[in-house]
């Protein structure tokens, strides 16, 4: 009976974990599609959408800890910060885009609309043969400290004039802020 209830108590405690740290994924995300869909066109029929949303979270790389030798900040949390390095990451933004859309969010909905393959991105470039659509990136957050995170954001183009950076989060009272860009670059 005792290691039944220990399995359970397990359990619900690994499940509540799991979902606290998807919650806080798609709280970070909103945070991000609400800053870059900011003056983007709701989407409606036949109109042609110029932002959009990579599907799988990319992979956190060693390019991370560029970002920390230059923060001082960053510096005192690179032990946990380094273990969330995973170039084998095969997940996608589903689950944390079925959260932030549930309920609510439907005019955030309309300009993000849905979130593109690689390859469908470039299907649709090739098909409107026009050079102004980008690809939004989104890596997997990188949780560090009490209350802060580190995400990556690239934006892609068929051509060149690919630009990104990291966005260090810290968490306000329960609500995510953009405390500052790290490693802004541009093509």
């Amino acid at each position: 009976m005792k290691l039944a209830l220990s399995f359970v108590f397990v359990f619900l405690s690994f499940s509540t974990l799991t979902f606290a740290q998807e919650n806080k994924e798609a709280s970070l995300l909103k945070v991000i599609l609400s800053k870059y869909y900011k003056n983007e066109k709701v989407i409606v029929k036949n109109r042609l959408q110029f932002l959009s949303l990579y599907c799988n979270k990319a992979p956190n790389n060693e390019e991370v800890n560029e970002v920390i030798q230059n923060n001082p900040f960053l510096k005192k949390h690179a032990p946990t910060i380094k273990k969330q390095i995973d170039i084998t990451l095969n997940e996608d933004w589903s689950k944390e885009l079925q959260t932030i859309f549930a309920t609510e969010n439907t005019y955030l909905k309309s300009k993000v609309n849905a979130c593109l393959s690689l390859e469908e991105f470039q299907k649709v470039s090739k098909r409107f043969n026009d050079n102004n659509q980008r690809l939004m990136i989104v890596s997997k957050p990188i949780f560090f400290g009490d209350e802060n995170a580190l995400v990556k954001v690239v934006f892609y183009r068929n051509i060149e004039h690919n630009n990104g950076g990291y966005l260090l989060f810290e968490n306000i009272n329960g609500v995510w802020t953009i405390k500052e860009i790290l490693n802004e670059w541009a093509t």
